[in-house]
């Protein structure tokens, strides 16, 4: 295998009898180098985005959430979420009651989600950081009878509203366990009223930012027929707590009647989609890069024709097929790691230079997005996988023509 190695190494450098083999070779390294870096840029795009949309679910979610493995609701005294607050390594336990209910609000209705949370919400998540204008004191839900409700930015635009509203919003829920009575609908819905607290929030989601309304977890258990019950738990851990080991003992602790998620699977639905989205991306380019791999196949076939003499010499020393053919394939093994270093190390430039400098941008109107320009992350595993994969695709691409071809050389 030395010798096969040291003349394809040959083949690939030394000057061939017509340039026009040469210039061949390089627009197949080149065609590969490009696919290559076409992979690496798509997947660190893709890779961006995806921690941009992790950032941004992190400033609303907690660390840990308990909640059902089925139904909606349970006791607030259940004897397992007992044990769960008295833990350790549990810094704030805030209960959570959160379901759909209708909005009207000046003749406009809206179906919304309201997240009822009790006051230890303030230190569960920097929710500070999400209200404009941030609360001086902290979010206060209630005050003596009155029930605030904290609107997301979309959903206050939708209904009409700025941050303060003089008139409170009525919020209607249907009763547990009965039927919609055709003749006094209204009877057959809870109704209560929520004042407005003068800010709003923006997580940057429309999940949330068109859909939630925030208030306590009093009003929400009352509204929803469901007192002295939550829908979950959320909870946040000590300082240098190990979050995965943490989990899996809350999980073990808790049995299979609960689940506990963490920020990642609280969102599994966003990152799965995200995740599909790359798989076909890469799939795309991965096709893409075997047209380009073909290339290589009219290269070598040029070159064993031009080297149809020293292939005879060969055979006259003893050279068997399979010797012949390893030389070809090492030839186009060789052409097509050049072409993947070549591409990857202009992929990982591109994208060092969009991290650094923004090139591509997302739209001219500053202040229209979240961010200015595409986000660009490099993942070790892409390069890695991206490396093998032109290795793999251009080695199936030629070994079965090359195969031919070396066996009806004479």
């Amino acid at each position: 295998m030395k010798y096969e190695f040291f003349i394809a190494r040959r083949y690939l450098f030394s000057k061939k009898s017509h340039n026009a083999i040469n210039i061949i070779s390089g627009i197949s390294a080149c065609g590969v180098a490009i696919g290559a870096m076409a992979l690496v840029c798509t997947l660190s795009v893709f890779n961006g985005f995806q921690d941009l949309v992790a950032s941004l679910f992190t400033e609303f979610d907690p660390q840990l959430k308990v909640t059902l493995a089925e139904g909606k609701t349970t006791s607030i005294d259940h004897p397992g979420l007992k044990e769960l607050r008295n833990r350790n390594d549990v810094a704030v336990y805030t209960p959570c009651m959160e379901d759909n209910a209708l909005v009207v609000h000046n003749g406009k209705q809206y179906m919304v989600t309201v997240k009822g949370v009790d006051d230890s919400y303030n230190e569960l998540v920097n929710i500070d950081h999400l209200m404009y204008p941030k609360p001086e004191n902290g979010l206060n839900l209630h005050a003596d009878v009155l029930e605030y409700g904290v609107l997301g930015i979309k959903l206050c635009a939708r209904l009409g509203l700025q941050a303060f509203f003089e008139n409170p919003l009525t919020i209607y829920a249907p009763k547990k366990g009965e039927r919609v009575n055709m003749g006094n609908p209204l009877s057959s819905f809870n109704q209560d009223e929520l004042n407005s607290p003068g800010m709003v929030f923006q997580v940057m989601q429309d999940k949330y930012d068109s859909q939630y309304i925030i208030t306590s977890l009093g009003f929400a258990q009352r509204l929803f027929d469901q007192q002295g019950k939550v829908s979950h738990i959320e909870l946040k851990m000590q300082p240098g707590t190990d979050l995965d080991k943490a989990q899996r003992e809350i999980q073990e602790m808790m049995g299979k009647d609960f689940k506990v998620l963490n920020r990642h699977e609280q969102q599994e639905e966003t990152f799965n989609i995200m995740a599909i989205e790359k798989f076909i991306a890469y799939l795309f380019l991965t096709f893409i890069l075997m047209v380009a791999c073909f290339n290589i196949i009219g290269s070598l076939s040029m070159l064993m024709i031009d080297k149809k003499r020293d292939v005879q010499t060969l055979r006259n020393l003893g050279a068997t097929n399979n010797q012949l053919s390893h030389i070809f394939m090492l030839e186009g093994g060789l052409i097509s790691i050049l072409g993947a270093i070549i591409g990857i190390a202009l992929g990982l430039g591109l994208c060092w230079a969009q991290q650094t400098y923004g090139l591509i941008r997302l739209g001219e109107a500053e202040g229209s997005f979240i961010i200015e320009a595409y986000p660009v992350s490099i993942h070790f595993i892409d390069v890695l996988l991206v490396f093998i994969t032109v290795v793999v695709v251009s080695w199936l691409s030629i070994y079965f023509p090359v195969k031919y071809l070396s066996k009806n050389l004479v």
